[in-house]
């Protein structure tokens, strides 16, 4: 629970259809969570009034951050008005420990990753990562089977044109020269 007054802070992303928005305190205190719908934010207060608000399409949670994709022909001020009137609101009773369905399975799975996904996740956690989640992204190692490895884009990334042409390139290039010279990429 938070006991102080939340101040939010809104970043641009290269997605133009993305909003970062940064909270003094915890949103999602270990992993992240992805909305990828108002079905599936039925499980979380805070994703539930976040998907409340016209035009709100996808979210991202992560840390001390809330990615909101919307549709492209909203009225971004008054989205990022009635984001910020949610999460002043919301979080004060928000539980940043919250755990979705499936989540703890998804813990388990990456405990027993194969050396060769556990290989990729490193690298892409030393190089790619950073910059996706300090653009309100990330991405996901879906598979690795026969030299072919299936990612997955989340948040601000999902829907960007930059992500699935120059970010993707970068990512195949480093784990390339990095992990297997013979390696192709795919996105799920």
């Amino acid at each position: 629970m938070v006991n102080y007054d939340v101040m939010v802070r809104t970043q641009s992303t290269p997605n133009p259809n993305a909003i970062k928005f940064v909270v003094n305190c915890a949103i999602k205190a270990e992993g992240k969570a992805t909305f990828e719908n108002s079905e599936q934010a039925k499980a979380l207060r805070l994703a539930e009034d976040l998907f409340a608000i016209s035009g709100v399409e996808q979210l991202h949670m992560f840390e001390n951050v809330v990615t909101v994709t919307h549709k492209d022909n909203i009225a971004k001020d008054d989205l990022v008005e009635s984001v910020i009137s949610v999460l002043k609101s919301r979080l004060p009773v928000h539980d940043p420990h919250f755990v979705l369905e499936g989540e703890k399975q998804k813990k388990k799975i990456k405990e027993n990753l194969s050396p060769e996904i556990q290989a990729i996740e490193e690298i892409l956690d030393r190089t790619i990562r950073p910059g996706l989640q300090a653009d309100g992204g990330d991405i996901e190692v879906v598979d690795y089977k026969d030299n072919l490895v299936t990612v997955r884009y989340e948040g601000a990334c999902g829907s960007c044109p930059s992500a699935m042409y120059g970010t993707l390139d970068a990512i195949y290039s480093i784990l390339r020269a990095e992990f297997n010279p013979e390696l192709d990429i795919t996105i799920a």
